[in-house]
């Protein structure tokens, strides 16, 4: 995955968001974006789990919880 222009990015995002924008909404979009991008590389990278392997995951600790 080729890195983003993260500059580029940042202006694009707040050229979207509204005018009276606060320093903590700016500070959320910020996060999930990041949030956003980790998720992409992980894929990318074939750190993923399908929806069976979490169910069985959960399940397993279900059972040493009861």
């Amino acid at each position: 995955m080729k890195q983003p222009n993260v500059k580029a990015e940042m202006i694009k995002m707040l050229d979207a968001l509204p005018d009276e924008l606060t320093w903590e909404d700016l500070q959320y979009h910020i996060y999930v974006r990041q949030k956003i991008e980790h998720g992409m590389q992980a894929v990318e990278a074939g750190r993923i789990f399908s929806q069976e392997e979490v169910e069985k995951h959960f399940e397993g600790l279900m059972k040493k919880w009861r």
